[in-house]
Order: structure tokens, then C-alpha cells, then sequence
């Protein structure tokens, strides 16, 4: 079911950060989530929630059924949170739980931006790609190369060895991360297409939206490029 999203928040663990653009769960082969479960207080905002919780009974299902079928040993049991502050800028991200639960936490004003039913889609599916395709080990990890590589450096040169492992850690994990948000339009948009939803319709969220270019160590790739994408994987689908 859909979730409103508390304070326990500060609970989750690593984020793979969609912030730039920028959830319901049932058990993994269990029921879909269904749009009755949609708390009182979100249903009175009207059609938008009513459209993504329509969304979230499509996706959800699909999402785990690729998670399921493209890893070993991982836990595809999404659970969908809905973040209702109401200072909560227009986001949507993946993160994982103390026990490895993949948590797809998405802001009301996201969905209330949202112009149709294929652009939510295509979120949720990106958002659930991040998790199959194991952003948040794989960036974990090249954090940690990056701190003992620019610590190592440091030492030699005597240096600060502590200062050059934090940014030495803010580099590894910024080194990949264009990739990563290609692999994930690249899987989001399968899942999209697969629930029913035209991901490259979907994917004009992207024009609404700041065009971080190709900047050097940045989070994400141009937003043409990620169209581009989307429209490239959907024509081999």
C-alpha cells in the first residue's frame, strides 16, 4: 500500500540521489496494491494521487518481477512511501532500509507536477531500476576507492590524509554516477513499457526540468541525452 512517508525518514540508509528530477508495497508474489489504499488525508488532493496510485498498482508488480528475474539473492519487496510535507520540494529517490528493503519515496509535489500517468510511470520505473541494478552497493564502493586513493596521495605529500579522503570519497562516488542514471532510464524505461505506459511520452518530465549538461563530476547526464536514451532502448523493446 502507499505510505505516507514520517519522520523515521532519518532511519533509511544510503541515498542514490535523483534530485534533479527529480511508492505501496505488497509482499514480493503477493496482491497489487490497490487505490483504496491511498491514506484519507491524500485522497482529498484529488486526481493526481487518485492517477498514481493507479500507477503504483501497474508498476509495482512489473518492478519486481524484473528485479526478481535480473538478480540473486536481492530483496524486491519495494515499499512506496509518499512524502506529504508540505515544504517538500518535487523529488523522488530510492533508498534501502536498516534490513535492505528498496524504499521508493516520492513527494506530493512531484505528483501534483506530473502531467500525466506515463511520466509518474516512468519515475517510479526509474527509481526501481536503481535498485536492480545495484546503485547504492556499486556507489558505495566507488566512494570508498575514492577515499583511499586521494588518502594515499595525501599521505605521500603530506598532506591532510582525512580532508583528502572525504573529497577523495565525494569523487568516487560522483565518478560513475552519469552511467548509473542512464542505466537506470535505460531499465526504467523497459519497466515503463512492460506496465503498460509509454516511457518516451514519460520521459518529456525531462524538459520540464533543469538541464544539469555535461558538466564535469556531475550527478546526472543532459537531459537530450537521457531522451535519447529512452527513446533508443523503447525502439529495440
Amino acid at each position: 500500500m502507499i505510505i505516507r512517508l514520517m519522520a523515521a525518514l532519518t532511519t533509511l540508509a544510503f541515498v542514490a540521489a535523483c534530485d534533479d528530477i527529480v511508492v505501496t508495497s505488497a509482499p514480493s508474489g503477493g496482491p497489487a496494491p490497490v487505490v483504496q489504499d491511498v491514506p484519507d488525508e491524500l485522497r482529498t488532493r484529488g486526481q493526481s494521487v487518485r492517477a498514481f496510485a493507479d500507477v503504483v498498482q501497474r508498476v509495482e508488480p512489473i518492478a519486481e518481477r524484473e528485479c526478481r528475474s535480473r538478480t540473486s539473492g536481492v530483496n524486491c519487496d519495494f515499499k512506496i512511501l509518499v512524502d506529504d510535507r508540505a515544504n517538500a520540494p518535487s523529488n523522488a529517490f530510492q533508498t534501502l532500509d536498516d534490513n535492505g528493503r528498496p524504499i521508493l519515496v516520492f513527494t506530493l509535489r512531484l505528483i501534483d507536477e506530473a502531467r500525466n500517468a506515463d511520466e509518474l510511470a516512468f519515475v517510479m520505473g526509474h527509481e526501481a531500476a536503481h535498485h536492480v541494478r545495484g546503485h547504492i552497493a556499486r556507489q558505495r564502493e566507488n566512494a570508498a576507492a575514492g577515499a583511499v586513493i586521494f588518502g594515499g596521495l595525501a599521505t605521500l605529500a603530506g598532506t591532510d590524509p582525512e580532508a583528502a579522503q572525504r573529497i577523495g570519497a565525494q569523487v568516487g562516488a560522483r565518478t560513475y554516477s552519469k552511467d548509473f542514471e542512464l542505466e537506470a532510464d535505460a531499465l526504467g524505461t523497459v519497466i515503463t513499457a512492460r506496465a503498460g505506459y509509454d516511457p518516451v511520452r514519460g520521459s518529456q518530465f525531462f524538459n520540464r526540468i533543469p538541464d544539469p549538461g555535461d558538466r564535469f563530476l556531475g550527478t546526472h547526464p543532459p537531459n537530450a541525452q537521457r531522451i535519447e536514451t529512452v527513446r533508443r532502448t523503447a525502439a529495440g523493446l
